[in-house]
């Protein structure tokens, strides 16, 4: 069984993430959407209630499953038998800092291949922070996120959260 997986903090998952884990069963029979922690990047969820709204999305794709992790991506992707890890790119900007990141990654471990995946059109201006940053002031992110997401961040960014619209962070 070759495994991979899909790393990312996900705070919030996007559609953008649910086309590249989508686009990555069709090349692997196992895939783990892994969590990490993350605090240095200050979420607005936490881990748990980031893998609460992960797992609804899963239904269609029985080769999916999530976990968490803190520490080294490559030290995770041994745990889990991974052959490679899958990384989506939006634009050429991503490329760079996901280029240097595979090559860390290959200086850490050689047998785990780093494979990219562009994401569809119309997600390439979607990121988890400026789905954040649209619903903190109001406004129609229905494109972009899954139902469960689109709702808990409209009850996260409701007036008495209202901080994170000034860019704070709990």
């Amino acid at each position: 069984m070759r495994t991979c997986i899909y790393p990312g903090t996900f705070d919030p998952i996007t559609n953008g993430h649910l086309d590249v884990m989508a686009r990555a069963t069709r090349l692997f029979d196992r895939i783990i959407l892994g969590v990490a922690l993350n605090p240095g990047k200050g979420p607005m969820f936490t881990v748990e209630e980031r893998v609460a709204l992960i797992r609804p999305n899963l239904a269609a794709y029985p080769s999916v499953e999530v976990d968490t992790f803190d520490g080294l991506l490559v030290d995770f992707a041994r745990r889990h038998q991974a052959v490679a890890l899958i990384r989506g790119l939006r634009v050429l900007s991503d490329f760079e800092f996901e280029f240097q990141m595979a090559l860390m990654n290959r200086h850490l471990n050689s047998e785990i291949e780093t494979i990219f995946v562009m994401t569809k059109d119309e997600y390439t201006y979607t990121s988890s922070r400026m789905v954040k940053q649209v619903a903190s002031y109001g406004g129609d992110i229905t494109p972009f996120v899954p139902e469960n997401v689109r709702t808990a961040l409209r009850a996260r960014c409701s007036p008495k959260h209202a901080h994170y619209a000034a860019g704070g962070h709990d």
